[in-house]
């Protein structure tokens, strides 16, 4: 089964296709959900209503498009690029992040959400 989800705020607008994992289906489990965003380089993350462990995969380098979960901060974070704590040529989260899923298309759209901004996560229909 392929789960997808809708990921928006303002006027951008995601589609994310989540992986088969034990974090993707806590997060599919409580959909849908509206947070706050923040903002760390080209990373936006916010709080969700999920709490799970790091799993084996776990890790903090990621790819462009990724979706992780950040266990510490019961983080929801999507990855376009750089965060401060990059090194040359890679995309490195805060700590290690279960990567659950990837946006689909263009992220270069996500640099429009601001710190603050309402961001909504819903199941696509």
């Amino acid at each position: 089964m392929q789960r997808k989800v809708i990921i928006s705020s303002d006027r951008v607008e995601v589609k994310g296709m989540l992986s088969d994992s034990a974090t993707a289906d806590a997060i599919w489990n409580k959909l849908p959900f509206t947070s706050e965003v923040n903002t760390w380089g080209d990373e936006i993350y916010f709080t969700v209503p999920v709490r799970t462990a790091l799993e084996d995969s776990a890790r903090e380098v990621v790819e462009k498009g990724d979706i992780g979960y950040w266990p510490s901060g019961s983080a929801f974070c999507i990855f376009f690029g750089p965060t401060p704590v990059s090194r040359q040529g890679e995309i490195r989260a805060a700590g290690k992040v279960n990567v659950f899923g990837k946006i689909e298309g263009d992220t270069s759209v996500l640099k429009e959400i601001a710190q603050g901004s309402k961001i909504i996560v819903k199941k696509e229909d």
